[in-house]
């Protein structure tokens, strides 16, 4: 689905402004609210509404992703099956702009199979860290790792750069400046492909190593800028708590009675609310909650292996190719590199638009929504690492055992439903 939306000043939104209570005083409702909230559920519900994400702050490592030239030559790199070993690769390929910009696959698949699940773009941008287990720190270093993957594009650094030589000179140009003959280069040669081509990249000055590198940096620099604009846009969810705060009682007609029993559930009983939370229903950090490894004798070590991959990352915001100032890092500087709560933990995703890309969890272990819910309820021993997750009989400091009915299950599932909406992106 594409939708253009902007989010200009409005009526609600200049309410929004003002306290809730003040909000409420001054409303003229059209008839009584239907669903009642506490003065704290309505603070959260404000909170978690998609217009209070705001733009994204610039990403000072990647001083080209406000430019619509940009953007338009990110667009035409993401759809270049060219950029693959086979030729029939792209990113749109696991990451489809005609529907959630994901695959509806358990695991990722390019000219492999990969090891787990295709994230969705919308909102990544947003994201301090990237990937599952948020082995790269910005949009445009993202785009870079899948290039060179064996299982993904399986290309090779000189090869893409050949593509950009003779097929984008002109675009390329007219974002980053003149783009320089590298010459001499061999046919492939990468620092990540197989021995013959790492041999050979090893070979070239470090000069010309440089000027490649540089090149294949500004190709993810351009993809960040296409896929910065791709966003969520609001659902009914976002519709019922505008409604709610401005005293609408008409606009809670926005959600079903069932699924303003799940809301609630979400906020209480079912603690969704800890980790999902804020506009886009995330808190953008690392948690082991036991999910089952696809193979208990190897499983995944998540965050736990990503720290070193992150840190030695040449594309890095602390990195060579990176426009930022070094005091401008401050998700690297600050970085805690040695926490045990990383062993077996994964990236929070969003919930929006939860309900139209299954299945679910880093790799594609639960068909359904139901399915992801009991997980939690279960609450089972993690494989690899401490869950977080309190187990039905034991203590858990931290949380409480979240019990949850069949009907509590069904109820919460009808909620999340609630959080679809349209995907806007660039025409």
């Amino acid at each position: 689905m594409k939708t253009n939306i902007k989010f200009g000043t409005t009526l609600i939104g200049a309410l929004l402004a003002l306290p809730i209570a003040v909000r409420v005083l001054a409303s003229q409702p059209s008839a009584p609210l239907r669903d009642a909230w506490s003065q704290v559920d309505l603070q959260t519900l404000a909170a978690m509404q998609l217009n209070q994400a705001g733009p994204r702050p610039a990403d000072p490592s990647n001083a080209y992703e406000g430019r619509i030239k940009a953007a338009n030559l990110g667009r035409a790199l993401f759809n270049d099956t060219r950029l693959s070993r086979n030729g029939r690769v792209s990113c749109a390929s696991c990451h489809s702009p005609i529907g959630q910009f994901e695959d509806g696959k358990p695991l990722g698949q390019g000219l492999g199979t990969g090891r787990r699940r295709t994230m969705p773009v919308m909102g990544a941008s947003h994201a301090p860290f990237l990937f599952w287990d948020g082995r790269k720190d910005s949009l445009w270093s993202q785009a870079l790792g899948p290039m060179e993957d064996a299982a993904e594009h399986g290309g090779n650094r000189v090869r893409l750069v050949r593509v950009i030589q003779e097929h984008y000179s002109a675009q390329y140009k007219d974002v980053f400046g003149p783009l320089h003959a590298v010459k001499a280069l061999p046919a492939d040669a990468s620092p990540l492909g197989t021995q013959s081509e790492q041999a050979a990249w090893a070979a070239l000055p470090a000069e010309t190593r440089d000027q490649v590198n540089r090149v294949f940096a500004n190709m993810g620099k351009a993809i960040a800028a296409y896929e910065s604009r791709v966003q969520y846009g609001p659902s009914r969810f976002d519709q019922y708590v505008q409604s709610t705060l401005a005293g609408d009682g008409h606009g809670q007609d926005a959600l079903t009675g069932q699924e303003v029993r799940g809301l609630r559930l979400y906020l209480t009983k079912g603690q969704c609310i800890t980790c999902h939370n804020g506009p886009m229903l995330t808190d953008q950090a690392f948690h082991n909650t036991g999910i089952p490894p696809l193979n208990p004798k190897n499983p995944d070590r998540g965050r736990a292996d990503a720290i070193r991959k992150l840190l030695a990352d040449e594309f890095n915001c602390l990195g060579p190719y990176s426009d930022a100032k070094p005091e401008q890092c401050a998700e690297l500087n600050f970085l805690a590199t040695d926490d045990p709560g990383y062993l077996g933990a994964f990236r929070t995703p969003s919930l929006r638009n939860v309900a139209v890309r299954a299945p679910y969890m880093h790799a594609g272990q639960f068909p359904t929504l139901q399915d992801a819910i009991r997980h939690y309820v279960q609450a089972p021993k993690a494989v690899l690492g401490q869950s977080e997750l309190a187990r039905p009989g034991g203590k858990q400091v931290r949380r409480q055992t979240i019990q949850l009915s069949p009907q509590d299950i069904d109820d919460l599932v009808a909620f999340l439903g609630a959080l679809t909406g349209p995907v806007a992106q660039p025409r």
